[in-house]
């Protein structure tokens, strides 16, 4: 499929009275929440470029989204200068501190913690690499002041913020999540918040207002790292200041993926999202699977089964290249492909899959066990991005892991630690176990998308695993299904994991449904009472015309987020 067909398409859907699908000349942003998309979109419109607009729109979702990021969050940006013609990634993957161990989990019988106590223990907090990420972004590639930039996030924290739905029910299923100091905030009187209900965040107004005065380097060697440590060291945590300072964020090249005749650039391992975007769409490559009906049960069939496939290479063999070999070349050579393509049946739904062995495919061989790390990780994360008026994109996947984190709120300072640490692997001896300063496996996939050398699409979604089955169904249902963008994003999506039944979204008609469950699946709904979102993932994206510049940007239903463009008479 031609852009030009591609982009036929973007027009088709505007001209039929469909208002959904946002339109841009000279910029454009995308956000999970909408006063944060407008902060963005405010840079935008006074001059500043993408990283500008991404760093601005990170720092207002700390008072707006606390339940999905942070000042203590980690992440990654994407980044395309289209001066230099050049993608780069910007890590700021969250750490474990150098007190961390393979059995850190383990209880005085050594038996690993249940999920959930674990997941809201202080031990689980690593070293939040966001705000060095957002430092990093702003002195190479961006072109406004700190000051400029976070005051629109101190504004919506001192200001009453109206709680929206994505709050109402986050609240109404999470509370429990919450510490005591958390609670005090979100559910006064142990009442959760409301939609309609005012929200005044000033200690976290006082913590921004730091950050302003004192630069990102106070959440590392300053009050904000003294405050983080001393509320962790109360409650048993493991985090010390010399963990703090010495994290460094860092500018990486891509990992980079391929389908057809396009380029998809991510963040590479650990980060182990773009790893299986990539690996996915390389075995559904031959497939030619818009022969299937876009509701048929063939192509839920498919997606459903090759997502088990990927996800089992990824849990198996994903690890922190610093630490483990990883068999990238076996995992991508052709035979390779060809042998974990021929595991799929279109007569059954396979009652068991693991990962496969690569290692037959280069020279070498594995360095740790090679077990599949299936164990529970958290559910929810954000993403949001920015194109400028110079072409330049910046896409980010920010996170503090389980929703609401660790759920403990930095005592007087009002922002939310992570449970990233929960990423590992609990069980020692496997590729992804957890020690000193290592990083976790993630599944973070904010992408970048490539025809010719020119970027023409740039998507994200939060969720986990669940990543990789929004990222893939959204890039195929524009590319493949012949879809406007804002349709591809609505479009019914499923997922699963190689030991899950298939979670499934409403839209799924009868015949494809009863032909499902006779292949053997067995379909939940489940993944609604472990995230706050009535959807699988909630994808923000835009595309950008190579031709005429012309920007298309779309906002998934799940958060009040929005894409808002530039428009040629906003100038």
């Amino acid at each position: 499929m031609s852009l030009e067909e591609v982009f036929k398409n973007q027009k088709a859907y505007k001209q039929a009275s469909h208002s959904e699908t946002t339109e841009g000349d000279y910029g454009m942003v995308s956000c999970a929440i909408e006063e944060a998309a407008q902060a963005g979109e405010q840079v935008l419109k006074d001059g500043g470029n993408a990283i500008d607009a991404v760093v601005a729109m990170q720092l207002a979702l700390i008072p707006t989204e606390a339940m999905n990021t942070s000042i203590g969050a980690g992440g990654f940006i994407v980044y395309y200068d289209n001066e230099k013609k050049e993608t780069k990634v910007i890590n700021g993957h969250t750490k474990a501190p150098s007190g961390a161990r393979p059995d850190l989990f383990h209880n005085e019988n050594g038996e690993i913690m249940p999920f959930d106590e674990r997941s809201t223990s202080p031990l689980s907090v690593g070293v939040p690499g966001i705000m060095r990420a957002m430092e990093l972004a702003l002195e190479t590639y961006g072109s406004m002041p700190l000051e400029r930039l976070i005051d629109p996030a101190i504004q919506l924290a001192e200001e009453e913020f109206e709680i929206n739905r994505l709050w109402d029910r986050t609240l109404d299923i999470f509370k429990d999540r919450l510490g005591e100091e958390a609670k005090k905030l979100f559910v006064p009187n142990g009442n959760p918040l409301k939609e309609g209900d005012k929200l005044k965040q000033k200690d976290l107004a006082k913590a921004l207002k730091i950050i302003r005065e004192e630069g990102f380097k106070t959440v590392y060697e300053g009050e904000l790292a003294d405050a983080m440590v001393s509320t962790l060291e109360k409650q048993g945590g493991i985090l010390t200041k010399e963990d703090l300072k010495n994290y460094k964020a860092t500018i990486d090249e891509p990992f980079w993926g391929s389908y057809k005749d396009y380029d998809l650039a991510f963040p590479g391992p650990p980060n182990g999202g773009g790893f299986a975007v990539s690996q996915l769409l390389k075995i559904l490559e031959p497939m030619d699977i818009s022969q299937y009906g876009i509701h048929s049960w063939e192509k839920y069939h498919i997606l459903a089964e090759m997502l088990r496939i990927v996800l089992a290479d990824q849990q198996t063999h994903l690890g922190d290249p610093n630490v483990v070999d990883i068999p990238m070349e076996g995992l991508f050579h052709p035979d390779y492909i060809e042998e974990r393509r021929n595991v799929f049946s279109f007569d059954h739904r396979k009652e068991d899959i693991q990962g496969g062995d690569p290692w037959k495919y280069q020279q070498g061989g594995p360095s740790r066990e090679m077990k599949r790390d299936d164990t529970k990780k958290g559910m929810d994360t954000t993403h949001f991005t920015a194109v400028d008026r110079w072409g330049n994109i910046a896409a980010c996947t920010s996170s503090i892991e389980r929703i609401f984190g660790s759920g403990i709120m930095v005592e007087g300072y009002g922002f939310m630690l992570n449970n990233d640490l929960t990423d590992f692997n609990p069980e020692p001896g496997t590729t992804n176990e957890l020690n000193a300063n290592k990083f976790a496996v993630s599944s973070k996939s904010p992408t970048i998308v490539f025809k010719d050398g020119k970027p023409f699409f740039t998507l994200g979604s939060p969720g986990a695993s669940t990543i990789v089955g929004s990222v893939v169904q959204v890039f195929l249902h524009v590319l493949e299904y012949k879809m406007d963008l804002r349709e591809a994003i609505a479009e019914t999506r499923i997922f699963n994991n190689p030991d899950t039944s298939m979670e499934w979204e409403d839209g799924i008609n009868n015949e494809a449904m009863e032909k499902l469950k006779e292949l053997g699946y067995k379909l939940d709904r489940s993944f609604q009472t472990q995230t706050a979102d009535d959807r699988i993932g909630d994808i923000q994206a835009i595309m950008i015309d190579p031709n005429t510049g012309k920007l298309y940007g779309a906002t998934d239903s799940p958060r009040p987020g929005q894409a808002i463009g530039l428009k040629k008479d906003s100038k």
